[in-house]
């Protein structure tokens, strides 16, 4: 079979850790491509387009823009860096032909580092070293070198795969050199050069066969309120152009014959229409309104379809329905009914591979499974942002049977911590039947750790870290493998604070009950019988009148006072909240709050449901 190359293109994506520096070195790239103007106003982090990416820090979709190097045009696509996000990782993969892997010359390699080079190196792609940030002070240049190298060769890289090529880079300072400065120095280079040309001459040109038909893969969709649903395509054989006819082969086998109405490629960060394009290509067509990811399209007289995409299996899953509270539909939110839920999930499927939605018992509720507890409140987060009010059950672990044995999901975790904190933390994690696998001492004050932790013993993990950290740890975990069930975990040694009924929280009643527990309410604010109120200090439930009030007597009294002495309650974000609930618990999220509530709002009838449940 003829192998023929396309020398004027390279198809890379940038991976590594959360907050090592992709999207900021994309952007360096782009400055000095010419893809922006001098004077034109552009945003730092120029590719975290999303609301959420850019107020979280962090790339949560896949995105690919184009540089124009000289003749060559390289497409990079940005993948996220986050465990949570791993289905838009193997994606991104599929669209390309080598990657850079970006380790922060102070953190190294992380678990998400271990993540995402597990996924290149196992489908066989040149790898690129970018050693970014070496202009950090507490920068560590060789260590991290042998760390990543020790990394390759846990993970059974062959001996081209570890004869990787290094650049070292100041992703903000848009620099790079091919030889290694000093720690904490800048590169002795200007400008992104030595970067564009390792990338030339590492990543092999798209190969096709010249005598095979047209032959491309759906790796992600995009709408348009012009075009309507959008595919984005890596071309592997044979040419396309607009307004010809294709063939669609459908994820269940069929084959439909149909007109692209509109091919677009991108440049910078703009899809621009084109006539036509070749093999190594990555376009966006329109025209096709039920088009899947990991579908192909193919020459309608001989159509051969591509294997679909393949990702990882979901890890956690969680209860989602409608708002079943007493207060549903009363703040902003416009989208309550158990339809309208069901239609936005079924339109987060199409575009989300890593995501699973299944029927339960209850119309009103489904289960849905992802990656991790993140990436579930990402999809919460953006649902509640447009107007739906939802009930979130408390997340749990997806468990599988092997040989007729119980398995659970089992996480390596990451810590690094000051020295004085090796205590607190090992005997949090002893709690969760983690087990201490690796330990190093920089002797810079700073410890890391690896565990291996089941999945479930690190939900509500977080919160509790920071607190016994003083918020200074770092933690970062990923999905190591499946093992038998470890028996039950206890992770949460604290009760709930629960209204016994409806009515306004008011500060006397609050001051008073403030000594049982930390409260997660303000003054004034409105409860119901069954709304979890505070955190109880003591192991188990307790029901609590937080709307009593002060008796009135004909002795003139302020309350300035009692107020003064109110501590301040304890806010939840929607991750906390998720991470503290119980199994009898669940949280209400509407487009203005997040609350806690208790699953039977009614006292007597939990109180009964409880003794039922000792006694059996």
């Amino acid at each position: 079979m003829p192998i023929a190359t396309r020398d004027d293109l390279r198809n890379v994506a940038i991976v590594a850790h959360v907050d090592h520096g992709k999207t900021t070195l994309v952007d360096a790239m782009l400055w000095q491509s010419g893809a922006f103007r001098d004077n034109q106003s552009v945003d730092d982090r120029v590719m975290d387009s999303n609301d959420l990416e850019r107020e979280k820090g962090i790339t949560i979709l896949a995105k690919n823009t184009a540089v124009r190097h000289g003749d060559l045009l390289l497409n990079i696509i940005d993948t996220p860096g986050h465990a949570d996000f791993g289905g838009e990782v193997e994606r991104g993969l599929s669209m390309v032909d080598g990657v850079v892997l970006l380790v922060d010359a102070s953190e190294g390699p992380l678990p998400q580092t271990r993540f995402v080079l597990r996924k290149a190196l196992g489908a066989k792609m040149p790898v690129i070293l970018v050693i970014n940030k070496v202009d950090r002070p507490d920068a560590r240049i060789a260590e991290v070198i042998d760390e990543v190298y020790e990394l390759f060769m846990d993970l059974d890289a062959t001996e081209e795969q570890i004869d990787f090529p290094i650049v070292y880079a100041s992703g903000r300072a848009g620099r790079a050199s091919l030889n290694q400065p000093a720690n904490g120095e800048m590169p002795d280079n200007e400008d992104l050069e030595p970067l564009f040309q390792v990338i030339k001459e590492t990543i092999p040109a798209p190969a096709y066969d010249p005598s095979a038909p047209f032959q491309a893969q759906v790796t992600n969709l995009d709408s348009s309120s012009y075009l309507g649903r959008i595919a984005l395509c890596r071309v592997y054989n044979g040419t396309i152009k607009k307004g010809q006819q294709v063939a669609w082969c459908k994820g269940d086998g069929s084959v439909e014959r149909v007109k692209i109405s509109e091919l677009l490629m991108t440049e910078a960060l703009e899809r621009k229409p084109a006539e036509s394009a070749g093999p190594g290509d990555i376009i966006a067509i329109a025209g096709i309104s039920e088009i899947m990811i990991g579908e192909t399209l193919a020459d309608p007289e001989d159509p051969r379809p591509l294997p679909l995409i393949t990702v990882d299996e979901p890890a956690i899953s969680m209860l989602l329905g409608t708002n079943t509270g007493p207060l549903a539909g009363r703040e902003k939110g416009t989208k309550v009914t158990a339809r309208l839920v069901k239609d936005r999930l079924d339109r987060e499927l199409v575009g989300n591979v890593s995501l699973r939605v299944l029927p339960t018992e209850r119309p009103d509720a489904w289960e849905v499974q992802g990656r991790g507890e993140l990436a579930l409140a990402i999809l919460v987060e953006n649902m509640r942002r447009e107007g739906y009010e939802l009930t979130l059950g408390k997340p749990r672990v997806v468990t599988k049977q092997v040989n007729g044995k119980l398995h659970e999901p089992v996480e390596r975790l990451t810590v690094d911590i000051p020295e004085e904190y090796l205590g607190a933390v090992t005997q949090l994690l002893a709690v969760r039947k983690g087990r201490m696998e690796h330990m190093t001492n920089h002797g810079t004050g700073w410890i890391r750790m690896e565990f291996l932790v089941p999945a479930r013993g690190l939900i509500g993990f977080r919160t509790e870290f920071l607190t016994e950290t003083r918020g200074t740890g770092i933690a970062h975990q990923v999905f190591e493998k499946y093992e038998p069930w470890f028996g039950e975990l206890r992770t949460r040694p604290t009760g709930s604070l629960v209204s016994d009924r409806a009515g306004v929280a008011t500060t006397y009643a609050m001051f008073n009950l403030q000594e049982r527990g930390t409260l997660f309410v303000d003054p004034s604010t409105e409860v119901y019988e069954g709304m979890i109120v505070g955190e109880n200090s003591r192991a188990d439930d307790m029901s609590i009148n937080i709307t009593k009030e002060k008796q009135k007597t004909n002795i003139r009294s302020s309350t300035a006072e009692e107020f003064d002495r109110l501590t301040p309650p304890k806010k939840l974000s929607m991750e906390a909240a998720l991470e503290f609930i119980r199994d009898d618990e669940c949280v209400e999220v509407t487009p203005t709050a997040v609350r806690l509530r208790k699953v039977i709002l009614d006292t007597k009838d939990r109180e009964r449901t409880a003794a039922r449940a000792k006694r059996a």
